[in-house]
């Protein structure tokens, strides 16, 4: 599994999160704590970093993730009762828009802590993995 390594330290880092917070607070509180997490367990990323979106190589916009690791990893997270196929496909979709080949869909809002590997299929490094 492409990243697998690191995708782990990251998922531990958020159930070290859910494990003391608990789910019922807004989604800034855990990505504050998150950021703290990562910070002890000395992974490198970038918070609310901006990304361009592009449709067909042009430009369109831009978008925040939550958090980009190792510049490898979109780390989107949600605050909500329970993850759905929007919140899924929204994580998708932006990794297809920054052309990044894996990513992680992190919830913080229900009773267990849910994440969700999201994989760029379009993605060079994932074209054989189908």
């Amino acid at each position: 599994m492409l990243h697998e390594e690191l995708t782990h330290k990251i998922i531990g880092c958020a159930m070290k999160v859910h494990s003391t917070l608990g789910s019922g607070f807004q989604e800034v509180f855990y990505q504050r704590a998150l950021d703290i997490e990562m910070r002890k367990q000395r992974l490198d990323f970038t918070r609310e970093q901006e990304m361009i979106v592009f449709y067909d190589g042009i430009e369109i916009g831009t978008r925040r993730v939550d958090f980009f690791v190792e510049d490898k990893i979109m780390v989107e997270l949600k605050a909500v009762s329970k993850l759905d196929d929007l919140h899924l496909a929204q994580a998708m979709n932006y990794l297809e828009a920054y052309n990044l080949p894996v990513g992680l869909l992190i919830n913080f809002g229900s009773k267990s802590m849910e994440f969700k590997r999201v994989y760029n299929t379009k993605h060079e490094l994932n074209k054989n993995k189908n």
